[in-house]
């Protein structure tokens, strides 16, 4: 038998991070740690460190490098921290395989210089394909490196395609649940609090994706993330709101067929297949069982409502650096929410003033990028304080 494969897990303490841990260790002859990278959390990465035996860990905050370096003394494991050391470790040669689960815009330069190292990667920061997707996919491109998506509905779309790459494309839909707050109106978003948001009726995520989902900005990264991945114009992406969350999406091919992936809403399944890509691995998981949802439903997204998708697909058509904007707008209102410094609905607001602010640079470099982020970070937060 073939060695484990060995991972890279930057953001290893996170949602995602830990789901992934969880497979590694159901499947030990497959997959191994070989790099952890948390941002603060010394303590759980102590604690995995202890338990996978990884070749090195990171820790983003250094003032906990000391505690983490004490911890693991006794073992061999190398010890780094600082976000030049998150950056510069995918750089490691045993390292097969990268997965990018660092939340928002701090993932972006770990991604890219994993990608210029030749390292392929499981991509389960959306937001580096909505920040840089020309960039990135054109990094990729060049150092021949494959990206497999971790988000469910594009891990549906990438399973939905195997063996059909020849065949063209008409239509994709990414389902969403709709959220916590499916079927209400403004008036009764105006009053909703953070508790309400992040209560989630399907899937347990972190606290950001949560309350993105609870917004459908959730989706409207996922459609920017989506033109990128699978080299679609604009026109081509649907939302599809599936409150059951069993269809995880749907391709439509030029023949009218459609093909959906269906399965229970875990996000173990996605991480595994983007780890074991193209072989599938048998688990344990919870099966699928029919008669718990005798009834599948689909609806119209809301984007009246919920105007942060409208602004998504926007952000898109306009393309250049419109979606780092959106991104770097979201990522703070909704920090900004999470501390209770601002309403629900004044969220799309501040990002909608942001997008209308921001000058349009119709191909920016990744110089410009980073400016672009700064920048749009400081317009939200004059507009929220």
């Amino acid at each position: 038998m073939s060695e484990p494969k060995k991972i890279a897990i930057l953001g290893s303490t996170g949602s995602i991070g830990t789901q992934a841990l969880e497979v590694i260790r159901a499947n030990p002859d497959h997959f191994s740690a070989e790099v952890l990278v948390a941002n603060g959390n010394a303590d759980l990465l102590i604690k995995q460190a202890l338990e996978f035996k990884p070749n090195a860990v990171v820790i983003g905050d250094e003032t906990k490098y000391k505690i983490v370096k004490e911890a693991l003394l006794q073992e061999d494991i190398k010890v780094f921290a600082g976000s030049k050391a998150i950056e510069q470790i995918v750089e490691m040669e045993t390292i097969d395989l990268v997965l990018a689960a660092i939340v928002g815009y701090a993932g972006l330069a770990s991604t890219i210089n994993a990608i210029k190292n030749k390292k392929n990667i499981a991509l389960a920061n959306k937001e580096t394909l909505v920040v840089a997707g020309e960039l990135v996919t054109q990094l990729a491109r060049e150092n021949a490196v494959n990206l497999y998506p971790v988000d469910s509905e594009h891990s549906a779309i990438f399973q939905c395609l195997a063996g059909e790459w020849e065949n063209k494309i008409e239509k994709i839909y990414l389902t969403a649940s709709g959220g916590p707050f499916r079927g209400k109106d403004k008036a009764f978003l105006s009053t909703v609090k953070k508790e309400q948001a992040l209560k989630h009726p399907n899937w347990v995520m972190g606290a950001k994706v949560t309350i993105d989902s609870a917004s459908l900005m959730n989706k409207g990264l996922e459609v920017i993330e989506a033109k990128w991945l699978f080299n679609l114009k604009p026109s081509q992406i649907d939302v599809i709101v599936h409150p059951q969350s069993i269809v995880h999406s749907l391709v439509q091919f030029e023949d009218g067929s459609l093909k959906a992936q269906l399965g229970v809403p875990d996000m173990k399944l996605p991480i595994q297949y983007a780890f074991s890509y193209p072989e599938r691995v048998k688990n344990k998981f919870p099966r699928f069982d029919f008669f718990n949802y005798p009834q599948f439903t689909f609806e119209k997204a809301d984007t009246k409502t919920f105007t942060n998708l409208a602004l998504a697909f926007a952000a898109l058509e306009k393309g250049g650096n419109m979606p780092c904007v959106l991104n770097a707008a979201n990522e703070i209102v909704v920090n900004a929410f999470l501390n209770d410094k601002i309403g629900f609905l004044q969220m799309s607001e501040v990002i909608e003033t942001c997008l209308s602010k921001m000058p349009f640079i119709q191909k920016p470099n990744y110089e410009q990028y980073i400016e672009c982020d700064k920048e749009t970070r400081s317009v939200a937060e004059s507009l929220i304080k």
